[in-house]
């Protein structure tokens, strides 16, 4: 688990900001649920033979000896959210959510034991129009980001729980073949979870993984009719995808659709944005059957792809624009109810007031520590006159004295065509 400092913060808030503004557009309104849920949420959702479940939560008996576990993902807390507070009774919904979420897994860069995820949600609607517009949603988010060429979409369809029953039955018959060839992982979830063989990431399996039989030449009419309607309402949108015949997901719940985002920006593959469909899962925790498809993202991973490809600009990294700074004790009280007559007029203006006193050369130091553009300079002169000194801390510029009532005008341009440039 790691901390995120503040000068790092202003990178997850644009990236927030981003994702928050987004999601309003499409009509999805924002859920919160706790940290922590009863153990036997994920148990049932995410499937008892999973590696969430069975090695990566962080699980633990309260006082009242009930099993409780920290969140692991966000799907499960937001349906048993919706279910206990009537969201779905006869309704539709689309909501979307963001935070902490807890995995006892192996670090690596950009995934840590306690990660955060960004969640999209839509409950009741079963056609594959549905399933394009979160599609949608992600591809537009990387757009706004910089991000579409850096990133791919993966397709595939799990089918009926029937459907997948009986390719099951196939795609044991076929590891028992090449049971010499299977990893101890794989050997593992050949009983539990055969279809997460196909998943897996050792290179030599890679040969027979290939040949092993496709799903998609077993789905059921009706499934196969969902799929070929979300591929064309894709191709009309202008989205390129992948078709990946391995592409399973790591969760129990998922049916019919599933699809990753996946980048190379980071080194070898990883995904960024995964999601499907769920329509079994709301009936599952005891709800009415509820269609339902979604995705999550990880923002520590977007981050660092952000960072990688230097697609961050400026404005976001929360810099100051104006260090206001009294030269001398007798100014401190002038330059504090100036900066807060500026932060009044101008909200958008990032300021910071000098506080501490110190030394004339220690408040300059600090001034340019602090890595604001401009200095706003007030000391007796400037007080008799009055006027303020503005400094440019950035450029080799002459500084400014100006007029205090002339002072708001004048920095509101300045700002506005830093803007435009």
């Amino acid at each position: 688990m790691n901390d995120l400092l503040p000068d790092r913060s202003a990178l997850w808030q644009y990236f927030e900001g981003k994702v928050q503004a987004l999601t309003q557009r499409y009509g999805y309104a924002e859920i919160r649920t706790p940290i922590v849920e009863q153990t036997a949420l994920f148990a049932r959702s995410i499937g008892e033979v999973t590696d969430i479940v069975e090695k990566e939560m962080y699980t633990f008996e309260d006082r009242n000896g009930d099993s409780l576990t920290l969140r692991p993902e966000g799907t499960a807390s937001c349906v048993r959210a919706a279910m206990e507070h009537g969201l779905l009774h006869n309704q539709t919904q689309r909501l979307w959510y963001q935070g902490p979420m807890f995995r006892h897994e192996r670090p690596q860069k950009g995934r840590y034991r306690q990660f955060h995820q960004v969640g999209v949600e839509a409950f009741g609607l079963e056609g594959p129009d549905i399933d394009a517009e979160v599609i949608l949603l992600s591809a537009r988010l990387w757009r706004e980001l910089g991000l579409s060429d850096h990133v791919t979409l993966e397709l595939n369809s799990l089918g009926s729980s029937e459907a997948r029953a009986a390719y099951r039955d196939k795609l044991v018959a076929y590891f028992e073949q090449h049971r010499d060839q299977l990893d101890e992982d794989s050997l593992r979830r050949l009983t539990s979870n055969p279809l997460r063989i196909l998943d897996s990431k050792n290179p030599d399996m890679a040969p027979m993984l290939a040949d092993a039989p496709k799903l998609m030449d077993h789905l059921d009419d009706a499934s196969r009719e969902h799929f070929e309607g979300l591929t064309a309402l894709l191709q009309a949108a202008g989205i390129d995808y992948v078709i990946n015949p391995r592409l399973v997901r790591g969760l129990d719940y998922y049916g019919r659709t599933v699809f990753e985002w996946t980048t190379t920006a980071l080194g070898s593959q990883g995904t960024v944005c995964a999601g499907g469909r769920y329509d079994g899962l709301v009936e599952q925790l005891g709800g009415k059957p509820t269609p339902a498809v979604g995705f999550a993202m990880g923002i520590e991973r977007l981050v660092l792809l952000l960072e990688t490809l230097e697609l961050v600009p400026d404005s976001a990294l929360g810099e100051l624009d104006l260090y206001v700074l009294p030269l001398d004790d007798v100014a401190t009280t002038q330059a504090m109810l100036l900066a807060e007559r500026i932060r009044s007029e101008l909200p958008e203006l990032r300021l910071q007031l000098h506080c501490g006193g110190g030394s004339f050369k220690s408040r300059i130091k600090k001034a340019d520590k602090s890595g604001a553009r401009l200095a706003l300079l007030l000391g007796e002169d400037e007080l008799e006159a009055g006027r303020a000194t503005l400094k440019f801390l950035r450029e080799e510029r002459e500084q400014m004295s100006l007029d205090q009532g002339a002072l708001i005008d004048i920095l509101a341009s300045m700002t506005a065509s830093d803007e435009r440039a």
